[in-house]
This record gives structure tokens, sequence and C-alpha cells, in this order.
């Protein structure tokens, strides 16, 4: 039994995810940090979970909203937990991981026994930002696209994100080809996730999903799952062009923008028993890692992080049962199997980001609930989640599922 590097525990089946909603999609009109709180109360009730239960609360968030500057007293306020506080966290598309990781920090330190980790964003309708700028001619300042330009413009080199894939793909000199063979095995394993009525994801989202009411839109109305998936073929792949001159990354290579949020509840083992779907399971963080890579080869960094992980694990790569990843690129899938000799065909079982999209900040824990389901469905293991960040950084965790006795 490899010895546990953190006491925190997540109590199995205490987790829950919003489908994904394409880019002005379902979600577009929702504020992100309202809904999370809203899907909290309600996921939460579903479980018969009191709000009093938490005395620490995580909240992930990397596209502003209107008063999220009040961050997590705010949500968990919402919630219901108007006893609990805790750090607003951004950190890209690591922000969920990064939180996961602040939550089990805080009960290693004995400072909480039941946190409340969430993440929310909301990529469409990204705010327009104004800087003010008194020392410029005229006092005019300047503006950014919160979205969009953080997208296309890595501030310290001046690349796009879609230009650290391409040159990853370089470097490894992957083609098109290959990269569309993976997309392919990607949607049939997001298949996996359909069958018998969404079976799968009906173990960790609650499905139909309803939509919160609005001026503009039916009360009634319901997502059936994820929206926007795109549907892929063999010879549709083929018929797309790179989105570069030159380049290999295609439209189908990569994944799109989102809407949603996710959330999971961390305990120490006494409490995570009593507030688990299950108290014989047991789920249990062995290690976390975080790296960078080298400047503009965003999609490399995940195997430094990994392998981070697995040294604070104390496991080796052979030990792990199940792999998701964050791969806003299918490259990113080709580099991790590469460097670390793995069968990229194997890893992403049920789905990934590259097919249900990127909300950014609940990314991450998304990939980390369905880890803990597909490891449960195989009856114990150990699993690695690892994914990509902007500024060539990444993070990854080792997650075991096990019964515990």
């Amino acid at each position: 039994m490899t010895e546990l590097n953190y006491r925190a525990e997540i109590p199995y089946g205490s987790y829950w995810s919003t489908p994904f909603a394409k880019w002005q999609g379902s979600f577009a009109h929702l504020h992100s940090v309202e809904f999370a709180a809203a899907v909290a109360r309600d996921e939460l009730e579903r479980r018969g979970i009191s709000p009093a239960s938490f005395d620490f609360g995580v909240l992930g968030l990397t596209v502003p909203q209107k008063g999220s500057f009040y961050g997590l007293p705010w949500f968990t306020g919402l919630v219901g937990a108007s006893q609990v506080g805790g750090p607003t966290i951004s950190q890209a598309c690591a922000t969920g991981l990064r939180c996961l990781q602040t939550g089990a920090l805080e009960i290693e330190a004995g400072l909480a026994t039941c946190a409340l980790v969430a993440a929310c964003d909301r990529t469409s309708n990204g705010p327009h930002v104004y800087y003010p700028a008194p020392d410029a001619p005229g006092g005019t300042g300047t503006n950014e696209d919160w979205v969009l330009d953080n997208f296309g413009c890595d501030p310290l080199g001046g690349h796009s994100m879609l230009a650290t894939a391409e040159n990853v793909a370089r470097r490894y000199g992957l083609s098109t080809g290959e990269q569309h063979e993976i997309v392919l095995r990607r949607s049939e394993q997001y298949e996996m996730a359909l069958a018998d009525d969404r079976a799968f994801q009906r173990r960790y989202m609650t499905l139909p999903f309803p939509l919160p009411a609005s001026r503009s839109r039916a009360p009634t109305m319901e997502l059936e799952g994820d929206e926007g998936i795109f549907p892929t073929s063999a010879d549709g792949l083929a018929r797309l062009k790179p989105v570069t001159e030159g380049g290999t990354v295609t439209f189908g290579g990569q994944t799109h923008p989102a809407d949603g949020n996710a959330a999971v509840i961390l305990a120490t083992p006494e409490r995570a028993r009593d507030l688990s779907r299950n108290p014989d399971i047991a789920v249990r963080l062995l290690g976390f890692g975080l790296a960078r890579t080298d400047l503009a080869h965003m999609p490399m960094a995940p195997v430094p992080a990994t392998r981070a992980a697995l040294r604070n694990a104390d496991i080796q790569v052979t030990d792990l049962d199940a792999i998701k990843t964050h791969n806003p690129f299918a490259v990113n899938d080709l580099v991790l199997a590469r460097d670390l000799g793995l069968d990229a065909s194997a890893m992403n079982n049920f789905g990934c980001s590259l097919i249900w999209g990127h909300p950014q900040g609940p990314t991450g824990l998304r990939g980390v609930i369905e880890l803990i389901e597909e490891l449960a469905l195989r009856g114990g293991g150990r699993g690695l989640f690892t994914g990509c960040a902007a500024g060539d950084t990444a993070m990854a965790v080792v997650v075991e599922v096990t019964d515990r006795g």
C-alpha cells in the first residue's frame, strides 16, 4: 500500500458537474458564480448534505464576473454556508487542480475538516476591460477583451495558444493525420459515456439538466447533456485544413471554449465516510505535481507535471490503472504518450476536454470526477489526471479508489 501524502479524502459521490455548454450557447446568459451556487445548493440537497457541514471553501474562476471581487465568501453565502470563508483562485486551465490541492492542504494542516471546492467559468460574453493610463498622451488608457485577447496572445512571448501546439507538433514531428487519429479515438471514448442513456455521466451529473429561468428563456428548458459536441468522422476531419498556413493543427484537432461549473467535496477520513454515497469506498489523493516547460510549448508541460505527481505519490507510471487529461489539442496526448511510454488510445475513456469542451476553471475538476468514476467501475485502482495551462505550465494529480477496509 502506498504511503498516503494527503489526509484529505473525496467522499465517494460527493461531487458533481453541469453539462458543458458551447460558446454563446445555453449558459451564455448566466452569471457563472450565481449559477454555480444554484447548482451547488441543488446537488447538496440531492445528497442530503447540509451547507453547515463545511468549514472551508475554495472557488476557482478565470473569467471575472460582476461582483466576483467577493469570490468565495459570496459563493458560499449563496449556497447557504455563510460560515465558510476561503480563497478565490485563478490559475488559468490548471485552476481546478490548484483549488483541489488548496483544499487538501488546508485539511492536511488541521485548519479544516470539510471543504467545498468549486470552479466556474463563462467564456461566453467575457468582459471588455479598460485600464486607465494617466501618464499616456491625453490620459488615454488601454483595453482588453478578457477572453479573446488572452486566447490569442501570451504577453510574455507574444504568441497564441495555437502557436504553442504547432511548436510542439514541429518539435515532435506530429502530423495532422496522427492528430486526427487521436480525435477519432476520443470521440469513440466519449460515446462510451453516452451508452445506456448516458449511464456513466449520470453517475455524477443531473440529467436532463434544467436550465435556470431568465427573462429570455423559458424555465422548462433542459439540456440532455453536453451542448456543442461536434460530429466527427474520418472523412470530415480529412477535409479540414490547418488553421495556420503551413501548420498541422486543424479546427478538429483542438477543443472549443465552453461554459459550466463543477465541484468536489474534500474531508477528513472520518467525515468522508459519513458524507460518502458508499462509505466502503475511499477516494484518496496520493500526490500533486506542478511544472513549467519551454516558452511557447504549452502542450509539453503535462509530461514533467505528471512525473512530479508520480514522485510525490511514490509510484511509477506502470502502476496507473487509468489516465485522464485536459487536452486542448490532440498534440497533448501524443506527446504525453510518447514521452512516458503510454498507449495514447487507452487514456481518456468516457470523455475529455478535447471533446466536451473547455470552460477553463471547472475543466480539471470534471476530469478528476470522471477519473474517480472510471476507477470505481474497474473495482478500484490508481489514476492520473494531468493537463496544461496558459503560461506553458501544467498540474497533475494521482488519486486512488479503494476499499476503505
